[in-house]
């Protein structure tokens, strides 16, 4: 799936496509300008001598009144001439623009890590204030796309309206799914549709897996990387990432945001400057074809796994009793649990069944190679 996969950070930069795995955005040759916001679905237009009425409750219009003050534009820039790999290298001058929302009154901001990395100048833009407010980087984890800018709740008026957070787990496909941001660098879009799968394994910018990420039809495009994926009552159920492409960046229906769960996780701990510390099984393994289990393609030379016994070929079928049918399975059942605890892991090989304790590792910065 990686080689269909599309970063959402809005870009502007010479040479933008890395490969197929690419930060998709556009080039903005004019500089700066003030950003149109798109209206929201279902609003009533202003009637002549009047003010438009109020959405109803527990619309789109309703929902993006009560939450689009709390969503951030971002833009980022390398005074040094730098700038993400992901965007094409380091000429001078590079940008990316993407997403985030407010995550509490002390300033802190919640966006994608790729939309920030290799960066060293950040600044966002409120809800519908047009003002450029400066941010600083607190922190970044490059493993769950994640990372959490800094502004002075003092600059903005009237204060932040942090978003209130969801519960990923809670989810059903066809539940409603509401995204708010700025594709292409048009902020205050909202578009919609539904929660169109569960459970999805996506590719993290240093090459790990995402688990449980939650696929929508949404309509995302560039841009909007970092910002909120709302369900019905608009809380965040994740943070807009990725979409399935076929030319390189435009939507085709298919588009993917790191889980709630994982934010919940991982920003206290950006937040108070402790490394993001994960669970290590040490293999690479793929669906095996009769869909019954995940098949180990590589074991990671010294890794907790290979000290454990698994072998090239095993078929994991389950792990501490829970059954396991795909690759994407493994990755949720290891990021569940925390290094230095005991993993049973029952493989097939040979025509019969063993299980093996695996005492799970510390995850390394990027994925280990043979």
């Amino acid at each position: 799936m990686r080689t269909l996969v599309a970063f959402l950070g809005g870009a502007v930069s010479v040479g933008l496509v890395v490969g197929v795995l690419a930060v998709a955005g556009v080039i903005d040759d004019d500089g700066p300008q003030t950003q149109a916001s798109a209206p929201a679905p279902g609003a009533t237009a202003p009637q002549k001598g009047g003010n438009a009425p109020s959405p109803l409750p527990g619309s789109v219009s309703d929902i993006y009144r009560r939450v689009s003050p709390g969503v951030v534009f971002v833009q980022s820039s390398s005074s040094g001439g730098g700038g993400s790999s992901l965007l094409g290298g380091g000429q001078g001058g590079n940008a990316a623009t993407g997403s985030g929302f407010v995550y509490d009154r002390q300033g802190h901001i919640v966006t994608n890590d790729h939309v920030v990395e290799s960066f060293n100048t950040f600044s966002v833009r409120v809800g519908s204030n047009q003002k450029v407010i400066p941010a600083k980087l607190v922190g970044k984890d490059p493993s769950s796309d994640l990372a959490v800018l800094k502004i002075d709740p003092a600059a903005v008026q009237g204060g932040l309206q942090p978003l209130q957070l969801g519960d990923s787990d809670a989810l059903q496909p066809g539940d409603q799914a509401i995204a708010i941001g700025s594709p292409f660098g048009l902020s205050g879009t909202v578009t919609e549709g539904i929660v169109s799968a569960l459970g999805r394994t996506i590719t993290a910018p240093n090459g790990f897996p995402i688990a449980n990420a939650v696929q929508t039809d949404a309509a995302i495009n560039p841009g909007n990387s970092g910002g909120p994926l709302l369900d019905g009552k608009g809380r965040v159920i994740g943070v807009n990432s990725q979409i399935k492409t076929d030319n390189g960046g435009d939507n085709s229906g298919v588009g993917f945001a790191v889980p709630v769960s994982t934010i919940k996780q991982v920003v206290p701990q950006i937040q108070s400057g402790g490394k993001v510390v994960r669970a290590y099984l040490g293999v690479s393994n793929s669906d095996s074809p009769d869909n019954t289990g995940a098949v180990v393609q590589d074991v990671v030379p010294g890794g907790p796994a290979q000290k454990s016994g698994l072998q090239q070929g095993d078929k994991i079928t389950a792990i501490n009793d829970k059954p396991v049918l795909s690759s994407d399975d493994v990755s949720a059942a290891v990021n569940n649990l925390k290094p230095g605890q005991q993993a049973k892991v029952t493989v097939e090989r040979g025509g019969g069944r063993r299980n093996l304790n695996v005492e799970l590792g510390t995850r390394p910065d990027r994925p280990t190679t043979r």
